[in-house]
Order: C-alpha cells, then structure tokens, then sequence
C-alpha cells in the first residue's frame, strides 16, 4: 500500500520505488531476514543507485530494512522492544486523538465516520477483505481530521507500518477483520455522542487485540525476530 507518500505531492523515482518495496515488506512478499540488493532494484526499474538508495534510507527510517556497511541490506527482522514501543507510541497518540474527536465532532464529521463504517460493512458483504488495510488507514486518519490533528496521522501511520507485517502474518486474519470492523464501529458510535472515555475503551480494547497474534508469530515463526534487542 502506497500510504506512505502524501497524496497530492509530486511523484518521483524515489516514491515509486519505495511504495513498491513497502508493498513488498507489509504484504509479506519479501519476508523478514531477506536479503535485498541495490543493484538488482536499480536494474529492476531502470535507474541509477542513487534513488534506490534513497528508498531504501526511507524504508530504513520506518525500521523496515536493515542496513549495515560491507553488509547486504535485508528486510529487518521483528524486535519485542521495538513492537512494545511502537504500541506504546500509538496508544498515547490515539487516547489523545480520540479524546479531542469527541469533544470536536460536528455533524460532518459523523457523517464521514459513518461513511467510513458504511464502506467496511461494504468491503465484508462483497467478500473483498483484502481492502480492509486500506479501508483501516482512511478510518484513522478521518478521527484524526475530526479531532483538527492532522499530524497525529502522521505519527500513527508509521508506527502502525512497524506491526503491520504482523497482521499479515496472522492465520485468523480474514476471520477476525468483521471483529475489527465492529470494534472501529464502537469507536464511531462513542466519539459521534461525544463520550470520550467510551471512545478510548474501544480505542484500546481495538488496539489489544494484536496481543494475541504478537505471541503466536513469535511462537511459530521465530526466525522473523531479531535475537538481540540492540
């Protein structure tokens, strides 16, 4: 998925290539531990190293690739302490967004998170629940609209795209994405009566169901986390 380059701005080399590896590493294609190659990528889209390069700084930012001098860059390996603190930023970050949406929401703003909700029930009646990653992103970022914090997104959406690669992962993801949807659901219906406390229950309680799958990826796949926390 292409969130992270804003919509609107000019596209470049650069952006193409790094919304094409970022699609790569959260849809699993290129797995944890992969090696990737400069080289091969340039060759691959017809340019020199330099805007390869720069993708590849970019997704290193997000901590999605590893890059080491006179080493090969791989695609970073899960780590516990960077999950714990990713999720901690995000919780903190959300509580506040979901307080002020509350406190904020107007009409048009729960017309739009209505339709925000319209457009999950639509995704799960068409059976097309490979559209919830996309549909899950725009749902945030109109609380964060709501709550006049459009930089909150900012925030959420690269400390979402840290754990995301987990959610692929997960064996009962398609079964639980109604589960989801009924949890975004709490969050609208709480933040449209302006009940904030209501809203952050629901905010957190949505957010805890990753527990869950964090243990069972770490249980089943272990070569995909780093065996030091450095």
């Amino acid at each position: 998925m292409a969130q992270i380059t804003q919509l609107g701005a000019r596209r470049t080399t650069v952006d193409e290539i790094f919304d094409h590896l970022h699609d790569e590493i959260i849809s699993l294609r290129l797995r944890p531990g992969d090696k990737i190659s400069e080289a091969d990528i340039a060759t691959q889209f017809g340019v020199s190293r330099q805007p390869v390069r720069d993708a590849f700084s970019r997704l290193a930012s997000l901590d999605l690739l590893l890059i080491r001098p006179q080493r090969a860059t791989e695609v970073k390996r899960f780590s516990m302490r960077e999950i714990a603190k990713s999720r901690f930023v995000r919780a903190a970050v959300e509580k506040e967004v979901l307080r002020r949406a509350s406190e904020l929401c107007d009409a048009d703003g729960a017309a739009r998170l209505d339709a925000a909700i319209a457009l999950q029930d639509q995704m799960i009646a068409d059976g097309k629940v490979d559209r919830f990653g996309k549909l899950d992103y725009q749902f945030h970022e109109t609380l964060c609209a709501i709550a006049q914090a459009d930089f909150a997104f900012d925030v959420i959406m690269a400390e979402k795209s840290k754990v995301d690669r987990l959610c692929v992962l997960s064996l009962f993801k398609v079964d639980r994405i109604p589960e989801l949807v009924e949890d975004h659901r709490a969050i609208a219906n709480a933040v449209k009566r302006g009940d904030s406390v209501a809203a952050i229950e629901a905010g957190t309680h949505h957010l805890s169901r990753l527990d869950k799958t964090i243990d069972h990826i770490s249980s089943t796949n272990s070569s995909y986390f780093s065996t030091t926390e450095a």
